[in-house]
């Protein structure tokens, strides 16, 4: 079993707008490919879906503890990073997928290569500084407190 990485972070809106200026050009690169013709929505969703995967997860609550299970099989521990607040969390990796010719004639092959990028809210606020990360056979698992309820409190006030 390998730690994975995890860093804390006030946002995750920095992580999610550099996404989506990558994913802008790429289909503003297709839309031009046709000179200007086409479908503008499919553009993205192509541009989308070529350069992004988005892995399967699940977030289960039990006992005051949220657990994210996210499916990466081909990845490697070092290739995953991790960043975390108290509402969101991003998964990020880079996956790899190569052909050589000395293993033969490739006829079809549907494995992927490029990002793979998750974001996920918690239903709860969490204890982000106790989060804990790890990777093994392909599956990543996160696991972190959910952090105290705030509660309202009275203050007194004293006189000078």
């Amino acid at each position: 079993m390998a730690n994975v990485a995890m860093t804390q972070r006030d946002s995750i809106g920095d992580q999610l707008e550099q996404l989506h200026q990558r994913i802008a050009r790429r289909a503003y690169d297709l839309f031009r490919g046709r000179d200007g013709w086409g479908d503008a929505f499919g553009d993205w969703f192509s541009a989308e879906q070529e350069l992004v995967s988005k892995p399967a997860v699940e977030l289960r609550e039990k006992d005051g503890t949220l657990t994210i299970s996210a499916a990466l099989p081909g990845v490697e521990a070092k290739d995953i990073t991790v960043d975390i607040t108290p509402q969101d969390v991003v998964i990020q990796a880079a996956s790899e997928h190569r052909h050589t010719e000395d293993k033969g004639q490739v006829h079809r092959c549907e494995f992927t290569a490029g990002q793979v990028f998750r974001s996920l809210s918690f239903p709860k606020t969490v204890d982000a500084t106790k989060a804990k990360a790890e990777y093994q056979n392909g599956m990543l698992n996160i696991t972190v407190p959910i952090a105290p309820e705030a509660r309202a409190k009275r203050v007194d006030i004293r006189a000078a």
